[in-house]
C-alpha cells in the first residue's frame, strides 16, 4: 500500500478525540503595578469564573497565529501594534481531567508589551479586565489557569534576569529609572538605584544611548535624564539576578 492509498483509507475516528486550545498570559504594567488580562466566562464550563483569554485552535492556523488572534480579540490590538507584542510559548498542559468537556491539550503562551489598551470582552465572555497580579488570590479561576499563571509569572521574572525582555514593557526610548521600575514591578522588590544603573550599563548590548535626554528633570528637579533604547543583545552577560538569587551565588 502506497502513501496515497494509506491516507485514503485512514479513519481518524478510530482514535480518541483530542482538542487543542491556546491560552494567553498577557502581562503589562499599569499605574506602576504588574497586571494580568483575565476574562469572566459567560458560558459553561466554569461559567462566572475568571480565566485566561484563549480558545480552540482553528484548523487553518498554527499555534502562534491562534494565540495572536485570541489576544487581538480580547485587547483590540491589531496590525503593527499587535506585532510589537512579545509572544512566546510557555508550555503545554494536558492533564486528562483539566477540561470537563473532553480531552483538551492547551498550549499556553506568554505575552507582554507596554500600554496595552483596555480589554473588550469577546463573544463567550461576560467581562474582561486588567487585574493586578497581587489581587489574583481573590478570584476563582477556571480550568488549571492558576497553575499556568504561576508558571508564566516565574518565566517572566526569570527572563528578566538573563534576557533584555524588560525593555518590551517600555516604549522605544526610556530612562534607566523607568527600566528599573519594570524590574521592581515584575520582581516585587525595590532595587538600589545606583547599583542598578551601574549593572545595566556594564552589560554589553543591553541598552544603548540615544544621545538625547528627557525634556525635564525629575519630579524634585535636578538634571534631565538620559534616554536609552534597547540594544542588540539577546542574552545578558553578566545576568541581572533577583536579590534572593544574588544571595545564593555569593
Amino acid at each position: 500500500m502506497n502513501e496515497q492509498e494509506f491516507l485514503a483509507a485512514y479513519d481518524p475516528r478510530a482514535y480518541p478525540s483530542v482538542a487543542v486550545t491556546v491560552d494567553v498570559v498577557a502581562l503589562t504594567i499599569r499605574d506602576g503595578a504588574l497586571h494580568l488580562l483575565l476574562i469572566r466566562r459567560g458560558e459553561a464550563p466554569f461559567a462566572g469564573h475568571w480565566a485566561l483569554p484563549g480558545g480552540f485552535v482553528r484548523p487553518d492556523e498554527d499555534l502562534t497565529a491562534g494565540a495572536r488572534r485570541e489576544l487581538a480579540e480580547e485587547t483590540g490590538l491589531g496590525g503593527e501594534a499587535l506585532r510589537r507584542v512579545h509572544l512566546e510559548q510557555l508550555g503545554s498542559y494536558g492533564a486528562p481531567d483539566r477540561d470537563p468537556r473532553m480531552r483538551v491539550v492547551s498550549i499556553a503562551h506568554l505575552a507582554f508589551a507596554p500600554d496595552l489598551p483596555n480589554p473588550a470582552a469577546g463573544s463567550d465572555a461576560d467581562e474582561a479586565i486588567w487585574l493586578p497580579v497581587t489581587a489574583l488570590t481573590s478570584r476563582q479561576l477556571a480550568f488549571d489557569h492558576g497553575r499556568i499563571i504561576d508558571d508564566a509569572l516565574e518565566r517572566a521574572r526569570s527572563k528578566l534576569e538573563y534576557t533584555p525582555l524588560a525593555t518590551r514593557f517600555l516604549t522605544a526610548e526610556f530612562t534607566i529609572s523607568e527600566l528599573r521600575a519594570v524590574y521592581e514591578t515584575v520582581w516585587g522588590h525595590p532595587l538600589h538605584a545606583g547599583n542598578f544603573h551601574r549593572k545595566v550599563l556594564s552589560v554589553p548590548g543591553f541598552v544603548e544611548s540615544t544621545g538625547t535626554s528627557t525634556e525635564r528633570g525629575g519630579a524634585r528637579g535636578g538634571p534631565r535624564a538620559r534616554l536609552y533604547r534597547a540594544g542588540d543583545a539577546r542574552l545578558l552577560h553578566p545576568a541581572l539576578l533577583r536579590p534572593a538569587h544574588e544571595e545564593t551565588v555569593r
